[in-house]
């Protein structure tokens, strides 16, 4: 089998700050009314910590992912009911096929795990075939969401290729709250609205592996994650 292109198209257009990328972000959000209110809180409160790279997928894009993740996990205040999202955003492509995207992303997440100096995160499995997977960095576990815009999911079709980090914590938090319930069948019933179906691939934690929904591309039964490094 070989390797599908991860090379994606570009095409030429005007410089882009961050300021526009913010705000590019929070019409996808806010002004679309983007099914996830995790996601809209997060937007209206001003807690997103979004960094822009340019190269996807690189090392020198994960060096510096992996040094701005370390700032935001330092920073994180773990006794607060308040929740913060790290999105780290691709500008300097423009469009992938859902293949594409899939493979670039798993490669970045190689890279960033290859040089993560921390231990896996114990309360979940370092096994991206086990039902308690799930993505550690800096020691910390992370439910990572794949965006871009063509993604055949709505709900992911962002402005620019991204990578949502949520810690894993911040769903255990919402469990602890009694809230988790309530917030995953109102999200999955705003995403039906907007598709006219759920996602196909998304599980609660602990029902299968969640490498299935890192990119929002459908995959089947056969499909193996090709992230094989699980830390010692």
């Amino acid at each position: 089998m070989t390797t599908p292109d991860i090379k994606p198209k570009t095409k030429h257009r005007k410089i882009i700050t961050h300021d526009d990328i913010m705000a590019d972000f929070k019409d996808f959000v806010l002004t679309q009314d983007h099914p996830c209110m995790m996601a809209q809180t997060v937007f209206s409160q001003d807690h997103l910590n979004l960094h822009t790279y340019d190269e996807f997928p690189s090392l020198e894009t994960a060096k510096k992912i992996y040094k701005d993740l370390k700032k935001y996990i330092e920073n994180y205040d773990f006794d607060s009911n308040e929740f913060y999202t790290f999105l780290a955003v691709f500008k300097g492509q423009d469009s992938f096929t859902e293949i594409q995207f899939e493979t670039a992303l798993w490669k970045q997440l190689e890279l960033l795990h290859q040089i993560d100096d921390q231990a896996w995160d114990p309360k979940v499995s370092d096994d991206p075939q086990d039902k308690n997977f799930s993505f550690s960095i800096g020691g910390k576990a992370f439910y990572i969401v794949g965006l871009h815009p063509d993604s055949s999911r709505k709900a992911r079709q962002s402005p620019y290729p991204a990578i949502a980090f949520n810690l894993h914590w911040q769903f255990e938090k919402l469990r602890e709250m009694g809230i988790f319930t309530t917030v995953r069948d109102k999200i999955r019933e705003r995403d039906t609205e907007l598709q006219g179906s759920i996602n196909p691939m998304l599980e609660d934690f602990g029902e299968n592996s969640e490498t299935r929904q890192y990119s929002g591309r459908k995959v089947g039964e056969e499909w193996k994650c090709p992230f094989l490094h699980g830390k010692e």
